[in-house]
């Protein structure tokens, strides 16, 4: 299994272009959410739904979102990217999310989580760490 998965933006996306900016307000609305249920539920399930504390990190020209687990036990960590493909296999720009050494199982659950639902939100192909590929755009 692979530690990576990407969703690339294509044709039918929601938008073409993406930025770490973008993923980032995508993350912190996910946050929103679950903490406006929490609200109705009447506990913090924000806590649960979001395990993180987000930070970002820019190292040799190249921007990072790193979320760092609040408890170690169950989270660790996981490392969020934006790119642009070389002109050759198309340009498209892609959101990587990456599993660092030492992840937990609960740390792949989360970005399974995560994945799922930056590519419904943007619309993208989505590639999971076992290699599935799912469309979240519209296609003909």
């Amino acid at each position: 299994m692979d530690n990576r998965a990407w969703i690339r933006l294509v044709e039918n996306s929601t938008q073409t272009e993406v930025s770490l900016e973008d993923v980032k307000e995508r993350l912190e609305r996910y946050v929103d959410m679950a903490s406006r249920t929490g609200r109705q539920l009447g506990w913090s399930y924000e806590e649960a739904a979001f395990p993180y504390t987000m930070e970002e990190r820019t190292e040799n020209g190249n921007s990072w979102l790193i979320l760092k687990g609040k408890d170690p036990k169950m989270y660790r960590g996981l490392i969020i990217g934006v790119k642009q493909e070389a002109a050759e296999k198309g340009g498209h720009h892609t959101i990587q999310i990456l599993l660092p050494p030492g992840a937990t199982h609960g740390d792949k659950s989360k970005a399974n989580e995560f994945c799922r639902y930056l590519a419904k939100a943007f619309q993208g192909e989505l590639r999971l760490f076992n290699g599935r590929i799912m469309y979240f755009y519209p296609r003909k």
